[in-house]
């Protein structure tokens, strides 16, 4: 949920920008671009905390299985809800997801069985 900013934090030395300017640029955005962006953040970010931004994602300081799998999970969440308004983009965003939730089997130490990987509860089973 966005919250009208303070004039405290509208002060242009702060580099922020108003906070009504903001809600209205969002509100010409069309909500496929709005789901396709937040899906594309959360796909970063599990890669980054799989460590695969690194030639070894083993060896990567990001790194963080506990991390990666509440926003894998988040990420199936909303691919899952918003699947029927994402159009041509939805084949792309679920091999995505579909690619993370393998990369974290292969770097599960103890993998989850089939169906109990991060967002499987709402994709189902990824082998």
């Amino acid at each position: 949920m966005l919250y009208p900013m303070s004039e405290a934090t509208t002060n242009q030395d702060s580099g922020l920008i108003d906070g009504e300017a903001t809600v209205r640029e969002l509100a010409e955005i069309p909500a496929v671009e709005v789901i396709s962006r937040a899906a594309v953040m959360l796909m970063s970010s599990a890669a980054e905390k799989l460590g695969l931004g690194d030639a070894d994602p083993s060896a990567s300081p990001h790194l963080d299985l506990d991390e990666a799998r509440r926003v894998i999970t988040a990420l199936a969440g909303l691919v899952t809800a918003s699947v029927e308004y994402l159009g041509p983009h939805a084949g792309p965003i679920r091999d995505g997801l579909q690619s993370l939730q393998r990369a974290f089997r292969e770097a599960s130490s103890h993998p989850d069985a089939p169906g109990q990987g991060p967002g499987e509860k709402y994709t189902g089973p990824v082998y």
